[in-house]
């Protein structure tokens, strides 16, 4: 009997059980393709109407491919870790590139009266956006990011300033999302206002660099009153673009102040996080560094024009990305107080800039 149950148990199957083989995770080669692709379609739709920037372009195409039923699955699925990539990552090296537009020799050569000038509109929008946007209930980092947006360089500033904060994908979003929305509405807008504001060409072109929210959208809006407002609109807005860097570097402080507090001392703050932001982070060290090497004069024209391309590309790749993320049935729960805290930032940048243009020319 114990020989035979003996055997009974040797002959008795085995019951192994293996760990759930996991889901292969997408690359990351899927989403930069959708944002190659993305950026091809803004570089043709620009080509078709001029007066659409590419970059707004991008951010509209990679909405609505966030919301077509045939293309919105492999967006938000296959394509998601390619597209943050872009939104991110490509974000940083487009605007290191866009250093390399700004000289400071152009700056003074404006005045210090207008560097002021753009300094206090820059100052006046963001902390008004900022108080009214925390004022308004709005979620997460929406108030900061819009604030950043509307007073420095629309998408990029965005980009930049949601790196060092750490802010949620969404409401980087919805801030692009608004801040392109009023910067294309500015195109068709602002011209109307030319000559029932009693502006010459060139106060039109300083008043169009002041406010209007990114470059390409400036380049559109100003070069309806020629090449004159052209010249002064783009050195006003490469100003603005100028006060990035610092605006930057305090909302690092800012971020290690608030992790302090929240853990009772400095030393805390960098374990919350596991490392605390750099003071200046490496890409805008190297925005700095594109503009002191464009203010040598070193470069040739034709590697300005390259680094120009290539940095359009970039920003265009990013801000697609960007856009895929878009959710609008998320957007409309506080689109109500979206759009009142992007009118009423329209209606401070305008305003502010049009007595500061008056005020110094």
């Amino acid at each position: 009997m114990a020989l035979l149950s003996s055997q009974r148990n040797t002959a008795a199957p085995t019951r192994t059980t293996s760990a759930p083989t996991p889901a292969p995770t997408p690359g990351k080669l899927p989403g930069l393709a959708m944002a190659a692709a993305g950026v091809a379609l803004a570089w043709a739709v620009h080509r078709l109407v001029p007066a659409v920037p590419m970059l707004t372009a991008a951010v509209v195409l990679g909405i609505a491919a966030a919301h077509l039923p045939g293309v919105r699955a492999r967006v938000r699925g296959i394509g998601k870790p390619g597209l943050t990539l872009a939104g991110k990552r490509l974000m940083r090296v487009g605007i290191v590139l866009l250093g390399l537009k700004l000289s400071l020799d152009d700056v003074l050569g404006l005045g210090w009266a207008t560097v002021v000038m753009v300094v206090a509109v820059v100052a006046a929008t963001f902390f008004g956006t900022l108080w009214l946007g925390r004022r308004l209930g709005l979620r997460g980092d929406q108030p900061l990011l819009i604030a950043t947006g509307y007073s420095i360089c629309g998408a990029s500033a965005i980009g930049a300033v949601s790196e060092v904060s750490g802010s949620d994908e969404e409401d980087v979003a919805t801030s692009v999302a608004l801040v392109t929305l009023c910067g294309t509405l500015a195109i068709a807008v602002l011209p109307l206002l030319h000559h029932p504001l009693g502006l010459g060409d060139a106060q039109f072109g300083r008043w169009a660099g002041a406010s209007v929210h990114d470059v390409g959208q400036v380049v559109a809006t100003a070069q309806t009153a020629g090449p004159a407002a052209l010249a002064d609109a783009v050195l006003v807005k490469l100003m603005r673009v100028a006060l990035l860097a610092p605006l930057v570097a305090a909302v690092v402080v800012s971020v290690r102040a608030r992790r302090a507090r929240s853990t009772g001392d400095g030393a805390g703050a960098g374990k919350a996080s596991g490392k605390r932001p750099p003071l200046v982070p490496l890409f805008v060290l190297g925005f700095l560094a594109m503009v002191a090497v464009r203010t040598t004069g070193w470069l040739p024209g034709s590697a300005l024009d390259l680094a120009q391309h290539a940095q359009e590309l970039l920003l265009a790749a990013a801000l697609f990305g960007l856009g895929s993320a878009v959710h609008l049935p998320t957007l409309t729960r506080t689109g109500g107080r979206v759009a009142a805290l992007g009118l009423c930032s329209w209606i401070v940048i305008a305003g502010a800039s049009y007595g500061g243009v008056l005020l110094t020319t």
